[in-house]
């Protein structure tokens, strides 16, 4: 940039313009890339800023500052978060982070992710995720955006304003869900779900909307959740649920990329960034956890014998979930089978 203004000043802005034109791109008029990131958290939440950011501060500094990631959190660009999908889409955003669920039914191979008690580590299943996403989403329920990332969260757990133990304590509460899939789970359990964005729920709660909601621990202290519900239901094994995401970006813009500045975003995409990022909500748990313990809330642990009374009302989700993916011409049963496998591997 000083040799960019040296130059304005000696033989002014017009015979700059001139020289570009003349020569086209060399080192010192590089082409650079603005590229606008939107998401629906706020900026100080844990994955904007322990994954995000991390992201977009890698992709800077690699690509030597010709590439700028502007950010843009809580929907600072317009529109509510199940629109992000189609912003990327469409160029609203040139990157999106988002909850898949958000669109109910438009990625249906990513719910295997999503199934009751299949979640076990962070990890393993983003890694799961990532390889499953390659082989069967990427040029299928995917094809229009160009993916950077697949991940989950940590174990899904419920915050409620009264205590739930058993899933009896559930009749009758009106519980946020992230996607169908949670909601589908809600419903055998015997609780009237609630689907709305993670953003809502502060309002949701304050307001009697919702009696409580599922999440991981890890956005409870983003959203002051533990200040506004005293209660927290943990399972013993595997967890109740978790959520997919992706980190996604407008295929065109992707392709307009000098090769070298596609290497850049690709260098840090795809299976260790997916890995790094499921593993970073997952470890953002533990001190969300204890900003609830600090303020004295009620933490219950249910153990095996409680949990797996869960586990029984939740297994008809299977069938049905299998069902409605033949429906679509998809072979559930061998999506969850390959899963499990997966995941199990990688857990080891």
């Amino acid at each position: 940039m000083t040799y960019r203004r040296t130059l304005m000043g000696l033989i002014g802005g017009a015979a700059v313009a001139a020289m570009a034109t003349g020569f086209g791109a060399t080192s010192a008029l590089a082409q650079e890339v603005t590229l606008k990131l939107h998401q629906f958290l706020p900026a100080q939440a844990n994955v904007p800023k322990l994954v995000l950011d991390v992201w977009a501060d890698n992709v800077e500094k690699d690509s030597g500052g010709r590439i700028k990631v502007e950010r843009y959190p809580s929907m600072q660009l317009g529109g509510k978060p199940p629109e992000l999908m189609d912003q990327a889409i469409d160029g609203v955003a040139d990157i999106i982070w988002t909850v898949v669920g958000y669109t109910p039914g438009r990625f249906p191979s990513t719910e295997v992710f999503e199934l009751p008690f299949m979640m076990t580590d962070a990890r393993a299943m983003s890694r799961a995720y990532w390889e499953m996403f390659e082989k069967h989403m990427k040029d299928t329920e995917f094809k229009d955006v160009h993916i950077l990332g697949t991940w989950v969260h940590g174990p899904g757990l419920i915050h409620t304003a009264d205590p739930v133990e058993s899933p009896d304590d559930l009749q009758g509460m009106k519980i946020r869900g992230g996607s169908r899939s949670v909601n589908s789970l809600l419903t055998k359990l015997g609780a009237t779900p609630v689907g709305m964005p993670v953003p809502a729920v502060p309002e949701g709660l304050s307001k009697g909307v919702i009696d409580g909601t599922t999440i991981p621990w890890e956005v409870t202290a983003a959203l002051k959740v533990p200040e506004l519900v005293e209660n927290h239901t943990e399972f013993t094994g595997k967890a109740l649920y978790t959520l997919t995401f992706v980190l996604a970006m407008n295929k065109p813009k992707y392709e307009s990329l000098p090769d070298d500045l596609k290497k850049v975003i690709d260098d840090n995409s795809g299976l260790e960034f997916s890995v790094f990022a499921g593993g970073t909500m997952a470890d953002a748990d533990g001190p969300s956890r204890v900003i609830a313990e600090d303020l004295g809330n009620n933490i219950i642990t249910l153990d095996a014998d409680q949990t797996a009374e869960w586990q029984a009302l939740a297994m008809p989700i299977y069938d049905e979930w299998i069902a409605d993916m033949e429906s679509k011409g998809k072979d559930g049963n061998a999506l969850i089978e390959e899963a499990q496998m997966l995941i199990e591997k990688y857990s080891q």
